[in-house]
């Protein structure tokens, strides 16, 4: 019967034409056996030979089985109540029906299967009892029905299985590539606080150059390579986020924390500016991570903005610990001069995106002494 339910299913290549033919094979060889070997009663003479011909064009019917199960069974069925060659080729059909069609379907031609089988003991009755044919008839028709309908649900609880691991395949691939978008994002951040804090370095040394009315040599030395070294970082940390970027999976970029604070500083008091700094020494004890690169950035914003908007004027950072996390103050006076850079607000904002992520809160703008002011509160308790 596997055969046969194989036979039934649509092939690919020349299995498609293998598997009808020897389906029509089995078919009628089981139909011969039934005629020349299990009835008692049988056709005679002529009789026969018609009976034989109907029950090849039953078999060979059962390749529209697939295709129209309900016709091809019905028009079967009815052969098989007065041919007996073709009785295996109804109980194929009646399968194909199970196989493929709702259960209340091929119940009814279940029922008219075995009606069919009553109507040929009547033509032959000398074969059994009317009973035994019956129940007979029932039993059969029984098992090919509850067969059919049992493999039409295995197959439709695979189909769901599969289906369903196709849409977790493909909600994996999205959640995969918002992973890699939201990481890329993230990195092109990262690149723009790194670069603009270099890039204002480099800025306001040259600015300071372009101010000072009669430079020494060695103040233009010093201040050449200063800018060589800021751009030469700058460089070195574009390249590093553009070839992440470029990558088919993006990696982190180096995630300074709130002990790399010191290097900002020293790279602010290399440039000219002035910060004064109010902090513990321990301040960076006990700080998560997302946290401590978090306060490293905002520092980094806060002193690049006062570079930009505020040149030559005193800086105040204050870092001290709260009841539940960190809090960041920046401040910087207002000025009428600043250095002719592009930019815009998208670092504070970005900022204002990552501190919310940590759970803090992040406030900028003019203070009532009138000096620019940065502050965040990171909470990680």
């Amino acid at each position: 019967m596997s055969e046969v339910e194989t036979a039934i299913q649509p092939g690919r290549g020349w299995l498609s034409y293998v598997r009808p033919a020897f389906l029509v094979l089995v078919s009628f060889a089981g139909g011969l056996a039934l005629l020349y070997g299990v009835l008692q009663q049988a056709p005679a003479g002529a009789a026969r030979w018609i009976d034989v011909l109907f029950g090849a064009l039953a078999s060979a019917a059962l390749v529209f089985s697939r295709r129209a199960p309900v016709p091809v069974a019905l028009a079967l069925a009815g052969v098989a109540a007065v041919f007996a060659s073709g009785g295996l080729a109804n109980m194929l059909a009646l399968y194909a029906v199970a196989r493929h069609r709702q259960l209340t379907v091929a119940l009814l031609i279940a029922s008219f299967n075995v009606v069919c089988g009553c109507f040929f003991w009547t033509l032959y009755p000398k074969n059994s009892s009317l009973l035994l044919t019956f129940t007979v008839n029932v039993a059969i028709a029984a098992a090919l029905t509850a067969w059919g309908a049992l493999r039409q649900a295995q197959k439709a609880l695979l189909d769901s299985y599969r289906e369903r691991a196709e849409r977790l395949e493909r909600e994996q691939e999205l959640r995969e590539r918002e992973i890699r978008r939201a990481e890329r994002t993230r990195i092109a951040r990262e690149m723009h606080d790194a670069v603009a804090h270099r890039i204002s370095l480099v800025a306001l040394h040259a600015g300071g150059l372009d101010v000072m009315p009669d430079p020494a040599q060695s103040d233009v030395r010093r201040s050449a390579e200063l800018i060589r070294s800021a751009a030469v970082q700058a460089l070195e940390e574009l390249r590093v986020a553009i070839g992440v970027l470029r990558a088919d999976e993006p990696r982190s970029l180096e995630q300074p924390g709130l002990d790399r604070v010191d290097d900002l500083l020293r790279d602010a008091a290399d440039a000219g500016q002035r910060v004064a700094v109010a902090r513990a020494p321990d301040i960076a004890d006990g700080v998560p991570p997302d946290v401590g690169r978090a306060a490293y950035r905002i520092v980094q914003e806060g002193l690049t903005n006062a570079r930009k908007h505020a040149p030559g004027s005193a800086v105040s950072l204050t870092l001290r610990r709260t009841s539940g996390g960190l809090l960041l103050q920046i401040r910087n006076p207002l000025t009428a001069e600043r250095l002719e850079m592009p930019g815009s607000d998208r670092g504070l904002i970005g900022l204002t995106e990552r501190v919310a992520l940590t759970g803090g809160t992040l406030h900028y703008g003019i203070s009532e002494s009138h000096q620019f002011e940065l502050c965040a509160e990171l909470m990680w308790k």
